[in-house]
């Protein structure tokens, strides 16, 4: 017996299991089983280690990472298969797009037909286009565009001034009058439609500017820098250039109410000046251009070298533009 324990031993060693001398030969026999069957399934195992394993031992790319990997070469070849399709598929046609013109009424297209856009009008003539060319029912204000060589970042260029339109402006103007006591009576007898001393001063701080034009005297002045940010950007601030700022307001109030107009340039060198109305006609409507261009004329400054006027143009209120020769202004 104790011969047949120690073979069982050497065997059980020789094939791997864990036995001693202090196991029974029952406990060696089943070891010896357990051993020959764990053997024997090793041995059925294939040898070669699968793709997808020997990669994942590698540790670059797992089964997940090659799933994903076989999901995005798929979404690609779809991607590849739709733009061959939209390809072949028969294009739509397209409409070109319309031009500004071509996008206008049909009555303003009539009127555009009528201008020659190389040609440059004389006043005489441009005057008898503007007027012809407005189908507009209401009586339409005929503007005036004057394109200058200057800079108004330039304290010289920077063109301000004012004119009276022989004519008038064809609108009816109310004009406020901000002066002491007896300054205001006389200017409200004088025609002004606002005529107040410090009461003037409650109104600005409603923000009621129920008025077109200011006209002040120069001991006012200061107390409206308060409200200088209200009335500024609306161009109602008065100023020496433009005679709102006087010290005879009762003139002042006359010239606003005859037709007094005032331009300045604008970031671009460009004047927008508003002559009149259609229903003025052809005579004068040409005196409140001779008027203007005369104005322009005196205000050049000094300082411009070369063409004074770029591009002059004439227009009324949703009419089409009409070009003058720039010797007009020159």
């Amino acid at each position: 017996m104790a011969k047949k324990k120690a073979d069982l031993l050497v065997e059980a060693k020789a094939l791997g299991a864990n036995v001693s001398e202090k196991n029974t030969v029952a406990e060696i026999s089943e070891a010896i089983k357990n051993a020959a069957a764990s053997e024997q399934t090793a041995d059925e195992k294939p040898k070669d280690q699968t793709e997808e394993t020997k990669i994942a031992k590698a540790g670059k790319r797992s089964a997940k990472a090659l799933r994903e990997q076989a999901e995005l070469d798929e979404k690609e070849a779809r991607k590849v298969e739709q733009a061959d399709e939209a390809d072949n598929k028969p294009k739509q046609p397209q409409n070109p797009t319309r031009t500004r013109l071509e996008r206008r009424s049909k009555s303003y297209r009539n009127s555009a037909d009528k201008i020659d856009r190389t040609k440059q009008y004389t006043l005489t003539e441009a005057v008898d286009l503007v007027l012809s060319t407005s189908t507009v029912k209401f009586d339409a204000t005929v503007e005036l565009h004057a394109r200058l060589n200057v800079d108004p970042k330039q304290a010289d260029q920077n063109i301000r001034d004012s004119v009276v339109l022989p004519a008038g402006t064809g609108k009816t103007l109310r004009v406020a009058v901000f002066a002491d006591e007896a300054t205001a009576k006389e200017a409200k007898k004088a025609g002004a439609d606002i005529a107040d001393s410090e009461g003037f001063l409650d109104k600005l701080a409603k923000n009621e500017l129920d008025f077109d034009v200011l006209i002040a005297t120069p001991d006012m002045m200061p107390k409206l820098g308060k409200y200088a940010k209200v009335l500024g950007p609306k161009g109602l601030m008065p100023n020496p250039k433009s005679g709102t700022v006087t010290k005879e307001p009762v003139k002042a109030i006359e010239e606003a109410k005859a037709g007094k107009t005032e331009y300045r340039v604008d970031e671009a060198g460009i004047i927008h000046l508003a002559v009149g109305k259609v229903s003025f006609g052809k005579q004068k409507l040409q005196q409140n251009l001779n008027e203007a261009f005369k104005s322009i004329k005196l205000n050049k400054p000094s300082s411009i070298k070369g063409a004074y006027v770029k591009s002059l143009y004439l227009t009324t209120s949703m009419g089409p533009s009409i070009q003058l020769m720039s010797s007009e202004l020159a």
